[in-house]
Parts: C-alpha cells; structure tokens; sequence
C-alpha cells in the first residue's frame, strides 16, 4: 500500500513539474515575440531618422512626415442689456467709429462662434507649414498660413505666409486659448476683435544662452485698418523683445517691449509697447498669473496726430486640474481732447475643464467703454462658454 501511494506521489509531482515546464515554454514563448516586435520597432525608428537626416539629393519619403491635424469648435450662450442690432453698431470715443465685424458672441442668445482647423507639419529637414483654417457660413477662410524654417544656424528662424504678429504676449495666440472669452480692450481699439496678423515676413533671433532672449523683426503688408491701412506696398514694421528668467523654482518672470511702425491713410502711425508677465507654480496643476501690456499709440489723422494709450490687466488662479478663476481690467486711459478717457471694462471668469481638450466657462462683463449714437451706455453681459480641441494640437505657450 505505501508503495502505491509512493508511485502516486511520483506521478502527481511528474505531472506538475511537466505543466510548469510547458508553462515555463509559453512564458518564453511570449517573450520572445514582445523582444521581435521591439526590435522590429527599433528598426523603423532608426529608418525614420536616418529618413530625416538624409541629404536632400538623396531618396526623401514623405511618410516621415504625416500633418497633425485639430479641430476646434467655440460656441455660447448670452445674457446682454442692450438689443443685438443696437449692439451692432457700437462705438468706442475716440477709436472706433463703428464696430464693424463682432466675430465672437456676437448676439444674446445662442452663439456658433466659429469653426477651425489646424493643420501642423514637418514638409522636409527644412521647412514646417502650420495653417488655421476657420470654416464660416460663407466658407473657409484662412486665419493664418505660413512656413517656418527648421535648419537656419546662429540661433536665427525665419517665418513667411500670413500669421499673427508675436510681440508682446496674446496677440499671438488664438481665441480658443484666451483666459478671457473677448481680447482686451485695448486691443480691439487698436487692431480689431482679432487682434494683428497680416501677410509678411518675420525673422527670429534667440542666442544660445542660459537666460531665454529673443529679438523678433516682422514686416508686414500693414492691412490693419484701425491704426494702418494703406497698403500700396510692404507697409508695417514690427521689432521686439522677450525675455524671461526664474526667481526660483516656483516664481518665473517674462517681459518684452515693442515697437511697431506703418502708415495709414492719412500719415504715420507708431506703437511702442511693454508687457510683464509673473507666475507662481502651486504645484503640478495650480498655479497664479499675473499678466498686463500697456501700448501707447501715435497717429497721423488729417491735421492732427492723435496720442492714445491703454492697458489691461489680468490675474488667473488655476486651482487644480479642472478648475480656474480670474478677473481682468481693461482701460483706455488717454484719448484725443474732447473725448472720454476712462474707457473701462471688468469681467470676471470661472472655467470648468472636465478634459484637457474640452472647458465650460461662465464669465460675467460689466463694459463701460461704449457708446450708442454718440452716448455712452454701460453694458452687462453673462455668457457661458463651451469649448473643444479634438485632435493632435500643438501645446499653447505658458
């Protein structure tokens, strides 16, 4: 009897030993298959750079090279005091005659504010293509198409196409990026409810050195009716600089200062420009801005040289991953005799980002810088904002 539960015992442990050893076969079995496709992965990577890295007199493939292509869509709903077809042709004493084209929340009620899609790519070892395509009712429009150079040595990157002018710190940046749901006030007076961007030509200087410094040079064909306008050839000049450092590893400072040259259909006009930018990092998802640019403007109109200047000012607290709150204020502080100088306005933020690619956002505005008829009215407005980004999308600039 012992020797038949002896036998049994062999037997049960032969058949375990020989399950963990087939076990044991599968285990490698499968290892060796991820080690292939890792290696397999490996090889195309090294394909891919030696592809990019290739003289161009050498076989060139453009499969290396796919676009990234996003699309955004903004839309809202609105509360406002004043009609939509009075809103339509508001004024601002001593800028703007007429507002002209409203392109964001334009009338109470509900808002499809735009549509547009944002096409980024590498075309070679050379040359990168962005384009922003807004599509409208009427059809697609270009908001900016441009190439940039990726190879140009001593620091140096030169930009041509139609694009948003880069001085200072928001003209740059697209709407769906603001903090604030309208640019500021300033801006608008100046340059129109889009901000600067025009055909032209721009050539970037960042030194190789610890401390972040750029000098940027743009010439443009100066189309901008609100401050240039006359555009019989290359019409506006744009020269600025950033700069950036850390006090410490929590607080980081960014300042430039601008000046930008053209003619309007009357005579000269100049801006020169400053801007000033803190941030405190809380940690990996809070953190407190305090951001402002102030322009002042010299324009020939007719007989007389109009000497204007504005400012806004903006603190934001991103509380966490999802939340955010902010307030701003805008002024235009120094207008042409016989006109208002305390043109202001306040709004005031709270967003909600349940992704990274989608945010809700209230915002109240209180808008003391209209005029109806040739009298000035205070508006209230309440909007709530929808937002989304879907799509491979460039990271905006901090």
């Amino acid at each position: 009897m012992k020797k038949i539960i002896g036998l049994s015992c062999i037997l049960i442990s032969s058949v375990f030993a020989n399950q963990q050893l087939d076990d044991m076969k599968e285990i490698i079995k499968q290892q060796q298959l991820r080690l292939e496709l890792l290696e397999k992965k490996i090889e195309i990577n090294e394909e891919s750079k030696f592809a990019k890295n290739q003289d161009a007199s050498s076989s060139f493939s453009q499969k290396a090279y796919l676009p990234d292509i996003a699309f955004i869509a903004n839309m809202s709903a609105l509360a406002r005091d004043v009609e939509n077809e009075k809103y339509s042709n508001y004024a601002i004493d001593g800028f703007i005659n007429k507002a002209g084209e409203i392109p964001f929340n334009k009338k109470r009620g509900f808002n499809l504010n735009y549509g547009e899609m944002e096409i980024s790519s590498s075309v070679d070892p050379y040359f990168d293509i962005d384009a922003a395509l807004h599509i409208e009712k009427e059809g697609l429009h270009i908001g900016e198409l441009y190439i940039t150079t990726r190879a140009l040595p001593y620091g140096l990157r030169l930009k041509s196409g139609k694009f948003k002018s880069e001085f200072g710190r928001i003209n740059s940046k697209h709407q769906h990026s603001w903090d604030f749901s309208a640019i500021p006030l300033l801006f608008e007076a100046y340059f129109g409810a889009g901000g600067l961007g025009d055909e032209g030509l721009q050539l970037q200087y960042t030194p190789p050195i610890d401390t972040f410094v750029q000098l940027g040079f743009e010439a443009m064909q100066g189309g901008n009716g609100r401050s240039f306008g006359d555009t019989d050839k290359n019409n506006l000049n744009i020269v600025y600089l950033k700069s950036s450092f850390d006090l410490n590893d929590e607080i980081s400072l960014l300042y430039g200062g601008t000046w930008m040259s053209g003619k309007n259909r009357d005579g000269d006009t100049d801006i020169y420009g400053g801007d000033l930018t803190i941030k405190y990092i809380i940690d990996s998802y809070s953190s407190l801005s305090w951001q402002s640019e102030l322009l002042y403007r010299d324009k020939d109109i007719e007989n007389e040289t109009l000497k204007q200047a504005g400012l806004y000012s903006e603190v934001v607290f991103d509380i966490d991953q999802n939340w955010a709150t902010g307030v701003r204020y805008d002024t235009l502080f120094k207008n042409i005799d016989n006109q208002p100088d305390d043109l202001n306005r306040y709004t005031a933020m709270l967003q909600y980002k349940p992704f990274e690619f989608s945010k809700i956002r209230l915002q109240y505005t209180y808008d003391k810088s209209k005029s109806f008829a040739g009298k000035r009215e205070d508006i209230q407005e309440i909007m709530l904002g929808f937002t989304i980004e879907s799509g491979a999308h460039g990271a905006h600039s901090f």
